[in-house]
C-alpha cells in the first residue's frame, strides 16, 4: 500500500473509512479529524463520488447529528444497508449515534 502523502484527498477518505467495521458507523467530521483537517465538506464530496461502492463502505457515514446525509444509491438504500448491519435507524437518523460510533484512534 502506498503511503498516505502519496495520495489524493479521497483516497486518504476511503483508507480511513476501511477501518470502520460492518455494524458501526462514523461522521464526515469523524473522517475529517482523523486526516488533520475541517474539510468536512470535502470528505462528502469524495463519498459521493467513491468509484468502488460497497467495497469502500461510504453507506457507513452520516451527519454529526446521526442524520444519514446522502447516498449515491439513494438514501432509502443507504437505510437498509446500516439496518441490514444491526444499526438501528429511526426518523432518517442513526438512534444512538454514540454506540454505533466508531472512533478513530
Amino acid at each position: 500500500m502506498s503511503s498516505m502523502s502519496n495520495k489524493t484527498f479521497a483516497e486518504k477518505c476511503y483508507s480511513i473509512l476501511l477501518k470502520v467495521p460492518e455494524g458501526k458507523v462514523t461522521t464526515y467530521k469523524d473522517i475529517a479529524h482523523a486526516l488533520d483537517s475541517k474539510a468536512y465538506r470535502a470528505v462528502g464530496m469524495a463519498m459521493s463520488k467513491n468509484p468502488n461502492i460497497p467495497t469502500v463502505p461510504c453507506h457507513r457515514v452520516v451527519c454529526s447529528d446521526g442524520s444519514l446525509g446522502g447516498y449515491a444509491l439513494g438514501v432509502p438504500r443507504k437505510a437498509q444497508m446500516l439496518k441490514d448491519e444491526g444499526i438501528d435507524i429511526r426518523s432518517g437518523a442513526v438512534s444512538d449515534l454514540d454506540n454505533f460510533r466508531y472512533r478513530f484512534t
